[in-house]
């Protein structure tokens, strides 16, 4: 009896790691790919000495003015110091702050009232909150529309922040010099490390140095669409009206991601985007905004339970598959996220199984049935292929935060898992609700501000 239960176990067992492997392969050789591309244009920029954008950009004066905005629900604990020191960081660049508070929300009131000066202005939402994020841009939007009429001047391009962002004192130079080049212009988004939180948020350390350090570079040098991370961007003014003309507003109320389709959508309109990494300041630091990230387990759940919902799921039902082969292959790779969550439960489930069944057989006294010829060849080519992805993680996150953090990078990559295994579940339940009730909630997270800044 014992053995039929082995042999049947070990059947299931085998079935669930070939799936599993099969995974593997298609999603390393995705990035493998994506690897191979960005290693050639490296090559090829180093050789050349090419730049996508002249690093003189950084110093040219804005031409126009320039609206921030910066949507603020229960941002009471990082408002006043993300304000504060933009203020200082920008000195006297010609840019003016728009920031969204809620009637229902005293605390985010209280303190950014007292800053409240000729560069930032507070923009009262009409509806108590939390609406969606989309919602409060949108209120923005309204008000600096208003107040060109009023004052008799045009803005050159929008900006977005969120609350707890720590701005660069380049970004405006670099935002002014394109704005009327590009229809969005995006710079890194680079997370700061928590002490106290060194796995859980500073997975996202890793996520992003590759995603901010390689990814979007190779989208922009395939021509595929260029989406917003909705921190550290410029939407020029003439793209936000076409956008606008088209879908009555600019920003979409019931997307989760309104920020992603806003560069996939300026893009099928035939708009032009740039993602600029540059290195200005005594310490050659890339311009880019930092900020901290969840640093718990659950709110790191939550917030990436957003982003799957929002542009893997919603994301492929409201703007479906447009373009031309690579604009395909990128949308697919924002999409797999839920499918590698699949694969990756898959993974760990057959290891279980297999650890569980030796130990078994061991007990009963008889051998192990080996792998089958088919996967014991996908091991050896998914050894490899993660073998390679480890270490260009290494690289990348050691090349951002020094070589300390790319050797803790490794063994966060099981945090990363199985952070993205939980907010898979939660991101189908997420969409599964929106969808019956047709409403769009603000999935926003606490949020902490830097005590020392980073230097530049």
């Amino acid at each position: 009896m014992l053995d039929s239960v082995l042999i049947s176990a070990e059947f299931v067992s085998h079935e669930i790691a070939l799936f599993a492997a099969l995974g593997f392969l298609i999603l390393g050789s995705s990035d493998l790919a994506v690897d191979l591309i960005w290693i050639g244009l490296t090559v090829k920029r180093r050789i050349f000495r090419s730049h996508a954008v002249d690093p003189e950009v950084v110093r040219v004066t804005a031409r126009g003015h320039l609206a921030i905005f910066v949507p603020a629900w229960d941002e009471a604990a990082v408002i006043g110091g993300m304000l504060s020191f933009a203020r200082t960081a920008f000195r006297d660049g010609n840019y003016r702050i728009y920031v969204g508070c809620y009637p229902n929300d005293p605390a985010t009131l209280a303190v950014v009232g007292p800053l409240v000066d000729e560069r930032i202005h507070v923009v009262l939402c009409q509806r108590p909150g939390p609406t969606s994020k989309a919602d409060c841009l949108n209120q923005l939007w309204a008000r600096m529309r208003f107040d060109e009429a009023a004052e008799g001047y045009r803005f050159q391009a929008i900006v977005l922040h969120d609350a707890e962002d720590v701005v660069h004192s380049a970004e405006l130079a670099i935002f002014g010099a394109l704005a009327d080049r590009f229809d969005l212009v995006q710079l890194p988004v680079v997370p700061l490390i928590d002490p106290a939180s060194r796995w859980v948020a500073g997975h996202y350390a890793d996520e992003f140095a590759e995603a901010h350090g390689k990814e979007l570079v190779v989208r922009q040098a395939l021509g595929a669409a260029l989406p917003s991370a909705g921190v550290g961007c410029a939407i020029s003014r003439d793209a936000l009206d076409r956008i606008a003309a088209a879908h009555g507003q600019p920003f979409d109320p019931g997307s989760l991601t309104e920020d992603y389709e806003l560069g996939l959508r300026l893009r099928a309109m035939g708009g032009r985007g740039a993602f600029v990494r540059l290195r200005t300041g005594e310490r050659r630091a890339v311009v880019a905004t930092r900020e901290f990230f969840p640093a718990t387990f659950e709110a790191a759940v939550a917030q990436k339970s957003r982003w799957m919902a929002g542009i893997a799921l919603a994301g492929w039902e409201r703007l479906g598959w447009q373009g031309g082969l690579a604009e395909r292959w990128m949308r697919l790779r924002d999409r797999q996220s839920v499918l590698a969550a699949i694969v990756l439960f898959a993974a760990y489930a057959s290891l279980l199984l297999w650890s569980l069944f030796f130990v078994l057989e061991l007990i009963a006294g008889r051998q192990m049935r080996p792998p089958s010829d088919l996967l014991a060849a996908l091991l050896l080519l998914n050894s490899f292929l993660f073998a390679w992805r480890l270490a260009m993680r290494f690289g990348f996150v050691a090349r951002a935060y020094g070589f300390g953090e790319g050797l803790r990078s490794i063994p966060r990559v099981l945090v990363g898992n199985i952070v993205a295994m939980r907010a898979a579940r939660l991101a189908v339940i997420r969409y599964l609700v929106g969808r019956r009730t047709g409403t769009t909630i603000w999935g926003k997270t606490a949020h902490n501000f830097p005590v020392q800044l980073p230097a530049e």
